[in-house]
């Protein structure tokens, strides 16, 4: 029977004699300081000068790796002028931090060696990749916990969550439609411009056409809808899977018997793969329809001759390989979007870091699905 554990915890307060509080909670051992440890990195970091007092009254179980972050952090504030009470402790825990403060007091007695200016940038670019790695990894065994999810559903389809997936359908596709047809519009409205400018210079004005029907077919209305549905949807699903960590509704799930895979990533996943292609398709003639507006105002090509001539040049392959980027950009934004949630720590500044995140991991990958997608292509000659 697999045993609940309690997340350690810090919560930044002010107490009643208007100084900062902090209230520790849970349990504070080695195997569970990985979540508490950047948090109190950021928020300790920048303060000097202050008055706190840190609450351990709430720690429920603390072993030495917990008692020398705590030691360690104390040091710190002292260093740099920091006023800190340490208010709550059992004699058990007084025990122990007397016993890792002699030890630390002891090694702290050889000099810090001071790191280089100029090793400086290399350092930080070591911790970037080195931070890059692990969230590769970590991305990667959320994504293999989805997929054992995902095929033990597929054994038993009734236990889908259906109304779940149609209400994202509703929210990540329907809801999206006005945004999807205005920069639909737009761009066909802006490659007719573009277009119509220079091929004006050689007589070719009817080949307008063509590059609009092929271009906004095949990579734009693919990658802009893929965009638009990042930012939006992508965004939507951090912050919401974030909240929920934060108010512990995934740990009360997880407490209940309900996989957060199940209930939470793949009815966001299944609907945003589902609804995307369908806004490609829908975003293919809007883009079409802003293109031959400006042709017939710009060019003087009547629609019917503009929808004869798209259908001359406009090979049907073309839209069918931008409806079927629709699930791969989608698969890629919603799983992103539902990692990053997950990985919100709690407290609240970090739903908005990992939302930024979010948009912007979702975007880079869209674009070079896009590319590898081109080069392949390409290279099959379609």
């Amino acid at each position: 029977m697999k045993t609940l554990e309690h997340q350690p915890e810090v919560t930044f307060l002010c107490d009643e004699e208007g100084r900062l509080l902090l209230a520790s909670s849970g349990e504070w051992r080695v195997a569970l300081l990985s979540q508490v440890i950047p948090v109190l990195d950021r928020r300790l970091r920048n303060l000097s000068g202050q008055s706190l007092r840190w609450d351990v009254s709430g720690i429920s179980s603390i072993d030495s790796a917990g008692m020398v972050l705590i030691e360690y952090h104390l040091n710190r504030l002292a260093e740099r002028g920091n006023t800190v009470e340490v208010t709550g402790a059992s004699a058990e825990q007084q025990k122990l931090y007397e016993m890792v403060a002699s030890y630390t007091a002891a090694t702290s007695e050889a000099p810090r060696k001071r790191q280089s200016r100029f090793l400086r940038p290399f350092a930080r670019l070591g911790e970037s990749v080195a931070t890059f790695l692990r969230d590769i990894g970590a991305f990667l065994s959320f994504v293999g916990e989805d997929f054992i999810v995902l095929v033990l559903l597929l054994l038993q389809p009734w236990k889908f969550r259906y109304r779940a997936i149609i209400k994202n359908i509703q929210d990540a596709g329907v809801r999206a439609l006005p945004i999807i047809t205005l920069t639909s519009f737009l761009i066909g409205v802006v490659i007719a411009y573009q277009g119509a400018v220079q091929l004006q210079k050689f007589g070719a004005n009817v080949f307008v056409v063509d590059m609009i029907g092929i271009s906004v077919t095949r990579e734009l209305a693919p990658l802009i809808t893929a965009i638009v549905v990042a930012g939006r949807t992508g965004s939507s699903y951090t912050a919401q899977i974030g909240v929920m960590k934060i108010t512990q509704e995934i740990d009360a799930m997880r407490i209940m018997g309900f996989e957060p895979h199940r209930f939470l990533v793949l009815p966001r996943v299944i609907a945003v793969m589902i609804a995307l292609p369908l806004m490609i398709f829908f975003a293919d003639i809007i883009g079409i329809a802003g293109g031959m507006l400006v042709a017939n105002l710009h060019l003087n090509i009547s629609m019917t001759e503009f929808i004869h001539r798209l259908q001359g040049v406009l090979d049907v392959k073309h839209v069918w390989i931008g409806v079927f980027k629709g699930p791969f950009f989608a698969w890629l934004i919603a799983m992103t979007g539902c990692f990053r949630g997950f990985q919100v720590s709690r407290d609240t500044e970090s739903i908005g870091r990992y939302t930024t995140i979010s948009v912007v991991n979702a975007i880079f990958l869209v674009i070079a699905c896009d590319a590898l997608f081109s080069v392949i292509l390409t290279e099959l000659g379609i």
